[in-house]
């Protein structure tokens, strides 16, 4: 029996050439090279979460794909993977020039800064290629070209630049170019949260609408990214681009690890993990016909030798997430606290998403949280003309995004140290301090932003949601919209029945009424039985709790 070679665990690579040379553990993903040449698709855009592996499969299908010195072949890093069973796909391996540009890392705190990575990144692709197209450029031209990689060109030019770098590269190589671009919505995201959208979006419609509408040198395209940005915004013109997120069955096992892929791993690693809890952290994504799992925390669990983190999540401050959800209506933070304990939430899906429109309508909101990786869905079937499905929380490590943002929305202004009390004194029953807590929480950390008019009850759902998304392992909630307006029920039941129960009771102060805060907490109290009875008014940033 022949001894097995040993082989590492990486963390952060993504290039495939250093992967398959380094000897690092790699799980086969090169038949993505044959549904792609399969596809006869002129452009396509595969969208998926952050962290599932589309930086390395990018880099897996240039180093496949480009035409490369021959003193360099790259033949042999596909020697053994399963694209090699298939003599068409490799005739096409090496024989074309490659353009390959990747955006992930532009995301910068304003337009101008933005704009200069972006000539950057532009620049560094022209700077690869000018050995080999330099004899093909007419003066100039290749005054054109120098002034693109020195960052002097202007942006006309620079968004002209993918179209007639692939008009070189024909004309130097005689062949049809292939252009890969990775994280091509990386500036947008950053342009959303940072203001300057507009500028973005301009530029990427023209710098992706020159090179790959109507652009005769080109071959085929491949792009990534999380979300499909709406045609109307940026990719208008381009009527042979096809999608395929991870409701399609197109490319639906080629991203993110199959369960026999995490059972291979951890076998081959010698970690006795038990798969039930393995899929429970770290499973749950639906792709295609397909559960998934996020590779990024399949990797880093083997290299921390079977440690259960939160690892996906800890790569991003979630700046993004934390923004969004803020935003949402009283409504949709009622349907997380579904989604937090367990439940499901029936949603239609639309794959165009338009990012200010995020603001406007939750539908939107709730699609966006779906193609980032923060919900899953399933039974996703057509309803006379629109697609729904069931949305949930796909696993333990995405449930810990949730209870992060709520609480942070109470730490952004009081210090943990206040909120920990508070929480504690809650659960043990010390009401006295809890309505001191409570009491001062509010009127310090209620913002203008979260009373708007005179419905603040959007901070007291989130409230709800921050102060006992952090309890779920040690209660159980249980809450209840009733058709009052302005109430909202809640039961928090201690797993360990020695412990007290608590009845919450919210209550806004009815003014054309003549309520006080006195009068509509006790008003909040009426009809609460058993357990510690706390009945809580509020109005604006004052509120006050009275104990039944």
């Amino acid at each position: 029996m022949t001894e097995q070679k040993k082989k590492y665990i990486s963390v952060g690579i993504d290039d495939f050439s250093e992967l398959i040379n380094e000897n690092y553990y790699f799980i086969d993903k090169s038949l993505l090279i044959k549904e792609i040449l399969d596809s006869k698709a002129k452009v396509t855009l595969l969208p998926r979460p952050r962290r599932f592996g589309k930086t390395l499969n990018m880099s897996m299908l240039q180093c496949f794909f480009e035409k490369t010195n021959p003193t360099k072949p790259r033949r042999q890093l596909f020697n053994g993977l399963k694209i090699e069973q298939f003599a068409d796909c490799m005739e096409h391996q090496g024989k074309y020039p490659v353009i390959w540009l990747t955006f992930k890392d532009v995301k910068m705190d304003a337009w101008g800064l933005c704009y200069e990575k972006l000539c950057e990144t532009i620049g560094v692709e022209f700077n690869r290629h000018f050995g080999a197209i330099k004899a093909v450029l007419s003066e100039l031209e290749l005054q054109r070209v120098q002034s693109i990689i020195a960052g002097t060109a202007s942006q006309a030019m620079y968004e002209n630049a993918l179209l007639n770098l692939s008009v070189y590269l024909e004309r130097a190589y005689k062949a049809k170019v292939m252009i890969l671009i990775d994280e091509y919505d990386a500036p947008i995201h950053a342009a959303y949260l940072k203001s300057y959208y507009q500028e973005v979006i301009s530029f990427m419609r023209g710098f992706l609408g020159a090179g790959l509408k109507g652009n005769s040198a080109l071959s085929l395209s491949v792009m990534t990214g999380i979300l499909r940005v709406a045609k109307e915004s940026i990719f208008s013109g381009i009527n042979h681009l096809e999608v395929r997120t991870f409701l399609q069955q197109d490319y639906s096992d080629k991203f993110g690890f199959l369960e026999a892929d995490v059972t291979d791993m951890l076998k081959f690693f010698g970690l006795t993990n038990s798969i039930n809890d393995v899929r429970c952290w770290y499973d749950g994504y639906q792709s295609g016909p397909h559960k998934v799992y996020n590779p990024w925390s399949i990797i880093n669990l083997v290299k921390n030798r079977g440690e259960y983190q939160a690892y996906w999540v800890n790569t991003s401050d979630n700046a993004l997430i934390k923004d969004l959800l803020k935003r949402c209506t009283p409504e949709m933070k009622e349907e997380f606290e579904v989604l937090i304990m367990g439940g499901k939430v029936t949603k239609p899906i639309q794959e165009n998403i338009i990012m200010p429109d995020i603001e406007k309508n939750d539908e939107v909101l709730w699609n966006f949280l779906i193609f980032s990786g923060y919900l899953t869905f399933e039974n996703y079937r057509l309803e006379e003309r629109t697609w729904f499905a069931e949305l949930q929380i796909p696993n333990e490590e995405v449930v810990a995004v949730y209870e992060t943002s709520f609480k942070n929305w109470f730490l952004d202004d009081v210090g943990m140290r206040d909120y920990t009390r508070m929480l504690e004194s809650l659960i043990t029953g010390e009401m006295e301090p809890f309505q001191d807590h409570f009491m001062k929480f509010t009127r310090e950390t209620l913002s203008t932003f979260d009373i708007r008019g005179d419905e603040p009850e959007r901070f007291y759902h989130a409230l709800v949601l921050g102060m006992f998304g952090s309890l779920s392992k040690t209660h159980d909630i249980r809450s209840n919209r009733e058709s009052g307006y302005g109430r909202y029920d809640v039961m928090l039941i201690p797993k360990d029945r020695l412990k007290p129960g608590i009845i919450i009771e919210f209550k806004k102060v009815n003014i054309k009424r003549k309520e006080t805060l006195q009068t509509a907490a006790q008003n909040a109290l009426r009809g609460l039985k058993n357990s510690i009875k706390l009945g809580i008014s509020f109005l604006g940033k004052e509120s006050l709790v009275l104990v039944g």
